[in-house]
C-alpha cells in the first residue's frame, strides 16, 4: 500500500482573485478550507501598515469567500424570521441588518447579515468556514416550508470590502451612484468601473466607514473590480489587506468572530449581544432558552474586554485568573492593537466578575501578567 499523502494546497477552494494575491507575494494560508492571504509583505507592508491604512484612509480586503444564501417566495419573511434573532419585519426593501442563526439552546449556529433585497426576497450573507453547514441547517429548519425557494448561490459572487475614511471616495470614483445618499446597513444596485448590476452596500467588518461590493465571480469581471478600486485609491494610500488586518481591526472595534466569542457553546446573552436580540418579535429557534436564561437572572458568565497593564499579549485560549491566582476563564480573542498601541484582548468570565469591573491576571507563556476590564468596543470611529 501507498503512504498517505496530505492534501495538497490545490485542493483548497480559491476566489477568483487568487492568482493576483499570489502575483503580489501574498502570505497565503488554509482559512476554513479556502487559500486566502493574511498580509502583503514587502516595503513599508505587512500587516500593521494594512491596518494603519484602514483606520487612517482606505484599505481593499478579498471576502469573496463568504457565503451568500437566498430565499425567495412568500414564505421567505416567516422562514427568515423562524431562524434568525433580530426582527427582519423591520427591514425595508434595500436595507440590511446583522442577525445570527440560533440553535435551540439560544447558542450560535453563524452570526450573518440580512439583506432586505424585496418583498419575499432576502439574501443572507454567512461566513466562508460554515457556509456548507448553514445552508443544510436552513434546509432542516425550513426547507419543507410552503412558498420558499432557497439557494447557495456562493459561487455566483464575489466581494470585495473597502473600508476606511476614504473609502467613499475611492468607491465614488467608479460610479455615478450617490454612495453619500446610502445610509449605514443599506444598499443599492448600480454600475461600478463599468461592470453592471453590482450589489453596493455600506457595510463592513472593520469599525470604519466603508462599502462591500457584490460583482459576478469570473476572473475577469473580479480582477477588474479589484485594479480599479486600487487605482481609485491610489491617491489616499490604498493597501491591498489580508485576513491578519481584518481581525485586528474587526478586534479593535470589538466585532465578535465565530468560534471566539461566538459559537455553539456560547449564547446571545454571555456573548453581549442583545443589541440586536428581538426577543419580542414572536417564536424563533433559540427564543425560549434565551428567555429562560433571563429568568434565571442572567447568563453565569460574560465576555468582556480587557487592556493588558504589564508587558505580555493575551492570545487566544489562554487562561484567565482572579488575582488570587484562581483560573476563572479564558481569552477568546487577544492580540496587540495596532492603532490604539497597547495590547487588548476579549475574555470569557463569570458574571460576577465581569460586573464588578476588577482587575485579572492573563497567563501568558507562565507569567500572570495583569489587565484590566474595559469597555467594548475598545476603539469606535468618531462620527462626522
Amino acid at each position: 500500500m501507498s503512504t498517505p499523502v496530505a492534501p495538497a494546497a490545490e485542493t483548497l477552494k480559491k476566489t477568483a482573485l487568487n492568482a493576483t494575491h499570489r502575483a503580489l507575494k501574498a502570505k497565503m494560508v488554509d482559512f476554513g478550507g479556502w487559500d486566502m492571504p493574511v498580509e502583503y509583505p514587502g516595503p513599508g507592508g505587512g500587516l500593521i501598515a494594512e491596518h494603519m491604512a484602514v483606520r487612517t484612509g482606505v484599505g481593499l480586503f478579498d471576502v469573496s469567500h463568504m457565503g451568500e444564501i437566498q430565499f425567495r417566495g412568500p414564505g421567505s419573511l416567516a422562514a427568515v424570521q423562524q431562524i434568525t434573532m433580530n426582527d427582519a419585519s423591520r427591514l425595508k426593501d434595500g436595507q440590511a441588518h446583522y442577525s445570527a442563526l440560533l440553535t435551540p439552546q439560544g447558542t450560535f449556529v453563524d452570526d450573518i447579515l440580512v439583506h432586505r433585497l424585496g418583498e419575499n426576497d432576502y439574501l443572507l450573507v454567512v461566513n466562508a468556514g460554515t457556509k456548507d453547514k448553514d445552508f443544510a441547517w436552513i434546509r432542516q429548519q425550513v426547507g419543507g416550508w410552503p412558498g420558499i425557494h432557497l439557494s447557495d448561490y456562493s459561487s455566483y459572487y464575489s466581494q470585495l470590502a473597502v473600508q476606511g475614511p476614504r473609502a467613499l471616495e475611492t468607491l465614488q470614483k467608479l460610479t455615478k451612484v450617490d454612495l453619500g445618499a446610502i445610509k449605514n446597513y443599506w444598499f443599492t444596485w448600480g454600475q461600478v468601473a463599468g461592470i453592471h448590476n453590482v450589489l453596493i452596500a455600506r457595510t463592513g467588518y472593520s469599525g470604519e466607514d466603508g462599502f462591500e461590493v457584490y460583482t459576478p465571480s469570473d476572473e475577469a469581471t473580479t480582477v477588474k473590480m479589484w485594479e480599479a478600486l486600487l487605482e481609485a485609491g491610489a491617491e489616499f494610500g490604498i493597501r491591498p489587506c489580508g485576513l491578519g488586518a481584518r481581525n485586528t481591526l474587526r478586534l479593535e472595534a470589538g466585532m465578535s468572530l465565530y468560534g471566539h466569542e461566538i459559537s455553539d457553546e456560547i449564547n446571545v446573552l454571555e456573548a453581549g449581544l442583545e443589541r440586536w436580540l428581538k426577543l419580542d418579535k414572536g417564536e424563533f429557534i433559540g427564543r425560549d432558552a434565551l428567555l429562560a436564561v433571563q429568568a434565571a437572572d442572567g447568563p453565569k458568565r460574560r465576555i468582556v474586554g480587557l487592556e493588558m497593564v504589564e508587558r505580555g499579549i493575551a492570545r487566544d485560549g489562554y487562561s484567565v485568573l482572579s488575582l488570587a491566582g484562581e483560573r476563572i476563564g479564558a481569552i477568546t480573542s487577544g492580540s496587540p492593537a495596532p492603532f490604539l498601541k497597547t495590547n487588548i484582548a476579549c475574555a470569557m468570565v463569570p458574571a460576577a466578575v465581569a460586573a464588578s469591573g476588577e482587575d485579572v491576571l492573563v497567563e501568558v507563556r507562565g507569567n500572570r501578567v495583569r489587565a484590566k476590564q474595559v469597555p467594548l468596543p475598545f476603539y469606535k470611529r468618531a462620527r462626522k
